[in-house]
């Protein structure tokens, strides 16, 4: 969930992976130079027994192939039940900084004694990336990043990967310097995408805009800067390639913002029907390299809408959109390549 990202600060260096690579990612891991190779990635398993009821299932008879665990949540031992007995499952760990609901909380696995600057005056992670960014200690994140990597593993769970939770941990250089030493130091994969960036690119010069225009400081058609350098970028994708381990050339991170057409009927059909349709739009427009996409995937029951009013049908129609016929038809008749974090590691350790 990246719609949080508002709050980019103007030396984000996750933003400045915009250099172009004389090869992208996927060809530099083996895959076709002329192929799209897509990972449909679920976040927020362990949310709710909603969260892990439509993301188990979108895994294992659905297309999505990715999904990350949030560590910090309740609901987690269901979801690592569920994945015990698949050990072929791509799930990785959702880094969660932040608890963004109103009468639905979590705190931070370290404890708020051991973290006190990342929960607010309740003793639960702060609701909002803003909140997190303002008042979090680097240290802390730190503490409590490897707290959630211990839990996990303590738990019997070896994450495929680490991506994060509302953006949070790349809204500052030094909470992402965290993420990525986290990565580095366990031979994890980084959900950090250093390539082309075509369709993430699109979505930091619409952030910039939303911010500029909070300000009163943006006119029609100006040009929209963008944080930091090309080279800066390319460094950073390097620095992980010289590790070991492998990285993605674009992420799609918008989908939980598309706008239902005014006056659209909330029916399931209509909800799956919309988006279906717009996740088809997003992976033809995906270009060569390898691409994550995010979704959320809820089977919601009554009881979600009492966590989340807004997202109910968001969820549910990514839930729908994955187990739909149509769908899968139509992504075998585009002929990308399907592959997961645990794919692109092996890759990465063959080299």
């Amino acid at each position: 969930m990246f719609r949080a990202l508002l709050f980019l600060s103007s030396s984000l260096i996750f933003s400045s992976c915009f250099s172009q690579q004389p090869k992208t990612f996927a060809e530099r891991l083996g895959y076709p130079a002329d192929k799209k190779v897509i990972i449909l990635h679920i976040d927020d398993a362990g949310m709710s027994y909603d969260s892990n009821e439509g993301a188990f299932e979108a895994l294992t008879t659905g297309v999505s192939n990715s999904a990350s665990v949030m560590m910090p949540c309740p609901w987690v031992p269901d979801f690592l039940a569920r994945i015990k007995d698949q050990p072929n499952l791509d799930v990785g760990l959702h880094i969660t900084l932040n608890s963004e609901w109103k009468g639905y909380r979590w705190g931070p696995v370290a404890g708020k004694s051991a973290v006190p600057s990342l929960v607010d005056p309740d003793g639960y992670l702060w609701a909002s990336t803003g909140e997190a960014v303002q008042n979090g200690n680097p240290a802390e994140v730190a503490l409590e990043v490897a707290a959630q990597l211990e839990k996990a593993r303590a738990m019997g769970f070896n994450p495929t990967h680490i991506d994060a939770h509302m953006g949070t941990i790349f809204a500052r250089e030094d909470f992402i310097a965290e993420y990525i030493k986290l990565g580095m130091m366990n031979h994890i994969p980084v959900m950090f995408p250093c390539g082309h960036n075509t369709y993430f690119k699109n979505f930091l010069r619409e952030q910039m805009k939303f911010k500029l225009m909070a300000q009163g400081k943006y006119t029609e058609g100006m040009e929209l800067p963008l944080p930091m350098t090309d080279q800066q970028s390319a460094e950073m994708g390097e620095q992980l390639w010289g590790a070991g381990l492998p990285a993605i050339d674009d992420l799609h991170n918008q989908s939980y913002d598309w706008v239902f057409p005014e006056g659209m009927e909330m029916t399931d059909q209509n909800v799956m029907e919309f988006r279906r349709e717009k996740y088809k739009e997003i992976v033809t427009g995906c270009k060569n390299g390898i691409t994550m996409i995010i979704m959320h995937c809820t089977k919601p029951t009554d009881a979600f809408h009492s966590i989340s009013e807004e997202s109910y049908y968001v969820r549910k129609g990514d839930y729908l959109v994955m187990l739909d016929p149509d769908f899968r038809a139509f992504l075998e008749s585009e002929g990308v390549i399907f592959t997961t974090w645990k794919e692109l590691a092996d890759r990465r350790n063959k080299l």
